[in-house]
């Protein structure tokens, strides 16, 4: 399966304990619906995908821990360590009208009130308060946008377009 059929859910990040669980660090709000996916692909790249099964998905503490086939030892998950994971989009559970899989925010035109194009989303980051848009523009100069409702004021997927309240300037 190629990286344009996979909707990256999350990064594997620290073994936890010594039977192959990893911390997961999700990139959306809702990791324990991911859970219904029995089949999960795994990426060191992003790019060659490769499938895993579900064993395990749990809250620990302020996050989350799975575990996959085939990692059975800290040994294995260690070397897990930073590995995207994600699914096919037709396994994903449907989103809400104002939700988003990071994935359909990446390649988006981002255009400011003044209708003034930004640029193109080339990815996102998570701060811990709320998700920032990267926005590179033509000019090559990145702009970081929260991902909030008083910033972002619409999301249109069909037309490839995030409009924003954001000065060009700034």
């Amino acid at each position: 399966m190629t990286g344009n059929d996979i909707v990256i859910l999350g990064r594997l990040a620290d073994p936890y304990g010594i039977r192959g669980w990893l911390k997961l660090h999700p990139f959306g709000d809702d990791p324990l619906d991911w859970g219904e996916i029995p089949v999960w692909w795994v990426s060191k790249d992003g790019e060659t995908w490769r499938e895993c099964g579900l064993k395990g998905l749990k809250v620990h503490g302020n996050g989350v821990v799975v575990l996959l086939e085939g990692i059975d030892d800290r040994t294995a998950a260690e070397a897990m360590k930073g590995v995207l994971v994600g699914a096919p989009r037709d396994a994903l559970p449907e989103t809400d009208e104002d939700e988003f899989y990071w994935a359909d925010l990446i390649g988006l035109d981002v255009i400011n009130t003044a209708e003034e194009r930004l640029g193109k989303v080339v990815g996102l980051l998570e701060t811990g308060a709320h998700d920032v848009l990267r926005v590179v523009g033509d000019d090559e100069v990145e702009r970081l946008l929260p991902f909030v409702a008083a910033v972002v004021l619409t999301v249109d997927k069909e037309a490839r377009l995030i409009r924003v309240e954001w000065g060009s300037d700034w």
